[in-house]
């Protein structure tokens, strides 16, 4: 008997599923039920289950998506196994991971307006919900711009507009702000928030936003493995930082703070911080005044080569039918430093990076690499001086196996077999690959696809590396395995340019940050000194750590350091409440 449930509810009781041609179950148990006007974060590790949870619930799975189904799904008082998937997508929007995927008009206004002319709205409706969805998103003004100059973050806010614009009952968003600069993926949850609170929509949303799962979700729903493993309040969960660790997730930083004054016996369970406010009061009441000495950040790596790698000089670049990408850019980034672009979506980290290999000419200006004018220098001879990973690894996967994805360069080379076997091994394993050579790449994971690309910029060797937002999509043990690669590649002497949206790993890895706002920088130096420029960031879209934040809040007792890590403001705290012997 099929259970009737409230409008704008979910309730998903499921016995099994395996997907078509699959042999092992994703999911052997699964049950939970989503109130209407609710905001549920969905978290867990990349494989988890979480995309296969969102497909379930608009009937993708199993109408569109083949397989073994056992169970129930009831969405908006409807059975998933008896209604179409064009009825369903009605009531029950579903942002997808890869917003490309649902990205159809050539225009930002006709993608817009694609879901709604479908659903026979009134053409006065159209025009209205078109605008109050851009404008929702941010991207007022981007009406005529055409979708396939958009940048990665861009694509991703028009994915969302296209979702709201249908005007839906429940919105299920898989990992909506992966590609979201700090404070775009703030406003986006704040619009989510809104909506919830105005009784409009249910949202459920997947992702590893720890920081805005703990301040905007009612509840978590934690899956490992298919099944179900922790549910309820977001600080009960963040609170206890070794089941968090445990089961896949990145601690809010605030929360590490407070698990470690716990381990030293300043706090209990209950008492570990969870927001900035409690960090404060702790402080207040037992750090009067700092004494420790100004040491800097604690970062263990410097360059000091005075050998250029990167040098563009007035570098200026424009695409059609917009402004200037790039604008009289100078700038020289020398052999082994470890650099982290950041700013905005839109503002030309992406265009300047691909400058650097040949992918984009310049409109105006000149770039060198290595000494040598890349106008040059052919192809063949820039691939071998720059690697380039994009920031989608599916744009650059096009082989039948990962062995053949990987020997693909080396074949241009004219390398013999035994050279390329011996390098390809090499990558392979040096990326955790090395199981996977006769997989067909489409049936990787997206973080094994992400690594597979990077393998295949690897493989040639090149002492100049560029990585597009190397950790997108990826879980948090993901991300740190990801981040050692690149830091163990820094440390063998390669250049190395991340384009990211990850603040903390910018400042826990990179030599220096070049801050991209408008075409133009607008910041560049060590992490030390761009994170602590807030009022500068604030313009550029840019939201420090929150240990950065935390260290600013306690310059009123006579903090002078200026650390850009939770382990060197952990220390700091330590020290100090050691001299106040609360510490052994």
């Amino acid at each position: 008997m099929f259970e009737v449930l409230e409008r704008g509810s979910l309730k998903v009781d499921l016995l099994r599923f395996k997907y078509k041609n699959c042999l092992t179950d994703i999911f052997s148990s699964l049950n939970f039920k989503i109130e209407k006007g609710e905001f549920i974060g969905l978290m867990g590790r990349t494989g988890a289950g979480k995309t296969t949870t969102m497909m379930l619930l608009n009937g993708l799975i199993p109408h569109f998506l083949e397989g073994d189904f056992e169970g129930n799904v009831i969405a908006n008082t409807m059975n998933t196994q008896r209604y179409r998937v064009q009825t369903m997508a009605r009531f029950i929007g579903l942002v997808l991971q890869d917003p490309e995927t649902q990205i159809f008009g050539i225009t930002v206004e006709q993608d817009v307006a694609f879901g709604p002319s479908n659903l026979a709205f009134e053409k006065e409706k159209i025009r209205k919900v078109v605008g109050k969805s851009l404008k929702a998103v941010g991207l007022e003004g981007y009406e005529k711009r055409m979708t396939s100059e958009l940048s990665g973050g861009e694509k991703q806010r028009l994915a969302i507009a296209g979702v709201l614009a249908m005007e839906p009952e429940i919105l299920v968003l898989d990992e909506p702000t992966s590609e979201l600069d700090p404070a775009g993926k703030e406003e986006i949850y704040k619009l989510l928030s809104g909506l919830k609170k105005k009784g409009d929509v249910t949202i459920l949303i997947s992702g590893h936003d720890t920081e805005e799962m703990l301040e905007y979700a009612d509840r978590i729903i934690v899956l490992d493995n298919g099944q179900k493993i922790w549910e309820g309040r977001p600080t009960v969960l963040f609170k206890n930082v070794v089941l968090t660790k445990k089961i896949g997730i990145r601690p809010p930083e605030v929360a590490e703070i407070g698990n470690c004054l716990k381990e030293c016996g300043l706090l209990d369970q209950d008492s570990v911080f969870t927001n900035r406010n409690e960090f404060l009061q702790f402080t207040k009441n037992n750090l009067s005044s700092f004494k420790t000495s100004d040491n800097g950040s604690g970062k263990g790596h410097s360059v000091s080569n005075d050998s250029i790698a990167i040098e563009t000089k007035d570098l200026s670049f424009n695409y059609q039918q917009k402004k200037s990408a790039l604008n009289e850019l100078n700038i020289k980034i020398h052999k082994g430093e470890f650099v982290a672009l950041i700013g905005k979506n839109g503002a030309g980290k992406t265009t300047f990076s691909k400058q650097l290999n040949g992918l984009l000419r310049p409109t105006k200006g000149t770039v060198f690499i290595n000494g040598n004018d890349i106008s040059q220098l052919t192809t063949a001879q820039l691939s071998k001086e720059v690697g380039y990973v994009f920031q989608n690894p599916d744009h650059q996967i096009f082989s039948a196996t990962v062995y053949e994805e990987v020997e693909f360069g080396l074949k241009k080379m004219n390398l013999s077999e035994k050279i390329r076997s011996t390098r390809i091994n090499s990558a392979l394993e040096f990326v955790g690959l090395e199981k996977f050579t006769k997989r067909h790449p489409f049936t990787l994971g997206k973080g094994e696809r992400q690594k597979l690309a990077f393998a295949t910029v690897l493989v040639m060797e090149p002492k100049i590396l560029i990585i597009d937002e190397p950790t997108t999509g990826q879980d948090w043990d993901g991300t740190n395995k990801m981040m050692r690669m690149l830091d163990k590649l820094h440390m063998k002497g390669h250049t190395i340019l991340m384009i990211t949206h990850n603040m903390i790993l910018a400042a826990e890895y990179a030599d220096r940050v070049i801050v991209f706002s408008n075409s133009k920088v607008l910041l560049d130096g060590p992490p030390e000194k761009v994170f602590y420029e807030s009022e500068i960031l604030k313009s550029a879209s840019i939201t420090a750590p929150d240990c950065v934040i935390l260290a600013a809040e306690l310059r009123d007792t006579g903090y002078k350091n200026y650390p850009v890590t939770i382990n060197k403001l952990q220390n700091d705290l330590l020290e100090q409440l050691a001299w106040k012997g609360n510490v052994n």
